[in-house]
């Protein structure tokens, strides 16, 4: 089955809430600019919530290497994922394994790009929105995305319930990223939302 992860995770209910609708992995951000940003003391009052086999992911935006060092001494992440222009000594800098996501648009080598970062564990392809760094609710176009990418995929950008189903059949990533598409407000996951996206991806698994 094509495995989830929600992201934007701010409040423990929501992190409890959307691993019982199945989600494998919760999402923490760690970049200011954000609107779903939660602190290193937030992040760990969320992971104290989580069951076993429940992934915990680290969201970062070209970090300074004390930032996520400060977070990881607060609290344990499963999964680093870096969502700027990091390049790839910083992201395996940590020694814990970490995904790298690229806005993807017309003209970008996705193979090449892959190659750049050899030890990630997955490449997380999210929409190019000019001056933001992922969490815009936008699609992009999957016919970009070349067949046999050397490392497992993470669809991102813009997926809600109406469309993933879709998605998952074209692309057939490893696994799909939710943030504003399950969402009453911004940081605020909504538990029918979360469910129905959760349908749409069992539904494509069929």
């Amino acid at each position: 089955m094509t495995r989830v992860k929600i992201c934007g995770i701010t409040r423990p209910e929501d992190a409890l809430a959307a691993v019982r609708l199945g989600a494998d992995a919760i999402g923490l951000v760690f970049y200011a600019k954000s609107p779903r940003h939660v602190s290193p003391q937030q992040a760990l009052e969320i992971t104290r919530v989580l069951p076993p086999f429940v992934s915990s992911v680290g969201l970062f935006v070209n970090p300074a290497p004390s930032e996520v060092e400060t977070v990881l001494q607060t609290l344990h992440l499963d999964l680093l994922q870096f969502h700027g222009e990091e390049p790839a000594e910083l992201c395996r800098h940590f020694r814990v394994p970490y995904v790298k996501a690229v806005r993807v648009k017309p003209g970008l080598d996705l193979v090449q790009y892959a190659a750049s970062y050899r030890d990630a564990r997955g490449l997380l392809l999210d929409a190019f929105v000019e001056g933001a760094h992922g969490g815009t609710g936008q699609s992009f176009d999957w016919e970009l995305i070349p067949a046999g990418l050397p490392m497992p995929v993470v669809l991102s950008g813009g997926l809600d319930a109406a469309n993933v189903a879709a998605a998952i059949k074209q692309v057939r990533p490893w696994a799909v990223d939710v943030s504003s598409g399950v969402e009453s407000a911004k940081g605020i996951k909504d538990a029918a939302r979360m469910a129905a996206f959760m349908q749409g991806v069992r539904d494509a698994d069929v």
